[in-house]
């Protein structure tokens, strides 16, 4: 899958600092490990049926500030991204729209490239498609059956039968073991896993928690012929598959939504782990979810707020700078838990108009640019603290500075903010 044109980031003199960053399997601060200079990062892509609210944005956006930080301090960075473009939620709204899935896919993918050029997000290097790996999605299936470590349960009506996962036989088998990325006693982990894609209640499986690996071919479904029989993927498997064939195992960090952490990061670290035997990533880091309007943002109650929309502009409100909805997403840090307000786009426009002015003040006694550098650099690399890098740089920009374009390229490379 084509992915789109990469922003540009300049080289700062000196050299940035390794971030620090939570991980959410640990609950700690920690350093991940990089190997032989290169961080390899792979963050769950979008469904594309309505591509791309806020919540995506801020997602997206906290690993693109990732990369940042690591290209400054030297460091290569491999990024690696799927699209879940077969999933009940886009064949259900496909049905409900009379629109072909495949053309709403294709509709949602050129419209989320096109959000994240305009907003100057770092590409992937891999950029991946669900329905450009099932065969190899299929024969991951495969071998977690020939291990012993997923079954069939039969389904009425349907020839084939669904294959799940056997969440108890890999603990027993592998060096996986529950909870081992989500830190949630049991009953909340069936909790989530009903409201999450999973079922729970499903007769015929071992355990309520065990996930679909392959879902048998059902009548007016998509399905491929595959070793594991007709059918598609379930949800986790496909991430397990592309992000080591793109990666391997035990890359640097497995990066997302925090409704992401169960059950999807957790049984795609179980899958991968128990194929290769070693884990699949050394750090989880999950961003915030967005509310809009008292609600996390989503379709079913009409709250998105489209970044599209916002670039556009509509006959009542002007088109919004994509530095400025940048702006207005990095006044959070990136774990809060936040509620957009219309009117922090007015904030962060007036921000951004407050800096292009300032970076150009020629002051008494301008701050020292070098120093307002290092400081940026030590907020970043502090589990990347976007709201104390943008209190620095409002201080520095309301005094001026003795090295404009440093401060500049400082901005630009390290936010993606152009002042």
């Amino acid at each position: 899958m084509r992915t789109w044109t990469p922003p540009n980031v300049p080289r700062l003199p000196g050299e940035g600092i390794v971030p620090k960053l939570f991980n959410t399997a640990s609950g700690r601060l920690e350093y991940p490990a990089i190997a032989e200079g290169r961080a390899l990062l792979y963050v769950c892509g979008i469904t594309p049926y309505d591509a791309t609210h806020l919540g995506h944005a801020f997602t997206y956006l906290t690993f693109d500030l990732m990369q940042r930080a690591w290209r400054d301090a030297g460091i290569e960075t491999v990024y690696a991204q799927n699209i879940t473009d077969i999933d009940d939620p886009l064949l259900e709204r496909a049905a409900a729209t009379g629109v072909d899935w495949r053309d709403l896919a294709d509709e949602q993918i050129g419209l989320f490239r096109s959000d994240m050029h305009r907003m100057g997000m770092i590409p992937p290097e891999h950029y991946v498609a669900v329905t450009e790996q099932i065969d190899e999605i299929a024969a991951a299936v495969r071998e977690l059956m020939e291990l012993g470590l997923a079954y069939s349960v039969p389904t009425e009506g349907v020839e084939g039968e669904d294959v799940y996962f056997d969440t108890d036989a890999a603990e027993r088998a592998s060096q996986w073991r529950l909870g081992d990325v989500a830190p949630y006693d049991r009953a909340l982990m069936l909790r989530l896993s009903a409201e999450r894609g999973g079922d729970p209640e499903r007769p015929g499986k071992r355990n309520p928690l065990d996930p679909l690996l392959w879902r048998a071919a059902r009548p007016g479904e998509p399905t491929w012929e595959s070793v594991v029989g007709a059918g598609r993927p379930g949800w986790h498997i496909e991430c397990s598959v592309i992000a080591t064939r793109a990666l391997g195992g035990a890359f640097t960090v497995q990066g997302g939504g925090s409704d992401l952490v169960f059950p999807h990061h957790e049984y795609t670290a179980a899958h991968a782990t128990a194929i290769s035997g070693t884990p699949l990533a050394h750090a989880y880091c999950h961003a915030g979810l967005v509310s809009y309007e008292g609600h996390k943002m989503s379709k079913s109650r009409g709250n998105l707020v489209f970044v599209s929309k916002l670039l556009n502009g509509t006959h009542s409100v002007p088109a919004a700078d994509p530095s400025a909805i940048r702006l207005g997403l990095l006044a959070h840090h990136y774990r809060s838990e936040w509620e957009w307000h219309d009117a922090d786009l007015d904030i962060a426009t007036r921000r951004l108009d407050a800096w292009r002015t300032g970076v150009r003040r020629a002051g008494q006694d301008p701050a020292s640019a070098h120093a307002v550098v290092q400081q940026l650099r030590a907020a970043l690399a502090n589990d990347l603290d976007t709201p104390v890098m943008l209190a620095i740089l409002d201080a520095a920009l309301d005094r001026g500075v003795d090295d404009p374009e440093l401060v500049e390229s400082a901005v630009l490379a390290l936010l993606g903010v152009e002042v």
